[in-house]
């Protein structure tokens, strides 16, 4: 099991080869932590993106690619998961969140295991996020020139991608209502395709042959979001999106348009686990998947 509690980074920006091709990583909640292990193998083999785009829990994992903190996803998304601070039950039966958002977004990496703001902003990385607009019922997407100049904003942000409907609360941000970006765009490969980047590097948290069936859960999110209209239109038709989506990146993968990791399995980690062995395990899958991908994905991105 790897385990080390090594926040920053010994490289510098400065000794970063970026490797000029779209690195796409989807949400998926606390699976999501496979994602963090495979970004701590391309971080140990020094390999860097030019570009990022991030959805969700993949977007957290991307920002902290991003700021060269390799073991800074590990620590918060599975060290934290038997806190109640981070995640409690009874806190959403009464009427609040599952997860707890400001402790998440606010406490943590401003007093727990800091999150080097600058080193985000200043990264020659170019970030993408996107978020859902709930009223117009649309992706946003920014670019992380575009929030990352002031802290408070890169936390609303990065709340905002990760705030899943019913068990979240959406957020204000620049005179939006905004949530989870998966909604609107589960895997952000388009916007990798439509940026220009000729090379496409996908992290999946599914297994291949996963097919996602339609939403059973959209009569709690009217009853707790009534107002959200253009949300309720985007998840009535979210599992076609998705599936639509792994088609694409089937047909690019096998036109050698695209190079895609994903699980082989999920291990029985949801969106929600409280489990950290079940958490550690997906993780170091990351990690060896992508360490056994490494020969062939650099084959790829050379050629």
């Amino acid at each position: 099991m790897l385990k080390k509690d090594i926040v920053d980074s010994p490289v510098k920006y400065y000794d970063m080869n970026l490797t000029k091709a779209g690195l796409v990583l989807e949400g998926g909640g606390l699976r999501g932590v496979f994602t963090s292990g495979v970004l701590r193998r391309f971080m140990d083999e020094g390999l860097w993106f030019a570009s990022v785009y991030g959805v969700s829990m993949g977007a957290c994992n991307g920002a902290n690619y991003v700021a060269l903190q390799p073991e800074r996803n590990r620590m918060v998304n599975i060290g934290f998961v038997r806190d109640r601070r981070y995640l409690s039950w009874m806190r959403l039966l009464r009427g609040g969140e599952l997860f707890g958002m400001e402790f998440i977004f606010q406490v943590i990496p401003r007093r727990i295991i800091p999150f080097d703001y600058a080193a985000f902003r200043d990264s020659p990385v170019k970030f993408r996020v996107v978020l859902t607009d709930c009223e117009r019922g649309e992706a946003v997407w920014l670019e992380k020139g575009e929030f990352a100049r002031n802290d408070d904003s890169v936390d609303d942000v990065f709340r905002a991608t990760a705030s899943l409907p019913v068990i979240s609360t959406p957020v204000r941000f620049q005179e939006r209502m905004v949530m989870d970006g998966g909604i609107a765009d589960p895997i952000p490969v388009r916007a990798c395709v439509q940026q220009g980047d000729a090379k496409r590097v996908i992290v999946l948290t599914q297994p291949d042959g996963y097919v996602k069936k339609p939403s059973k859960s959209g009569w709690a999110c009217r009853w707790r979001h009534p107002e959200l209209t253009g949300m309720h239109r985007l998840l009535a038709r979210r599992h076609e999106v998705y599936n639509q989506t792994l088609a694409e990146i089937r047909d690019m993968e096998a036109r050698g348009a695209a190079f895609v990791i994903r699980p082989e399995t999920t291990m029985d980690v949801g969106r929600v686990c409280r489990d950290p062995k079940k958490l550690y395990g997906l993780y170091d899958h990351g990690y060896f998947a992508a360490q056994g991908s490494m020969d062939a994905l650099r084959a790829y991105l050379a050629g």
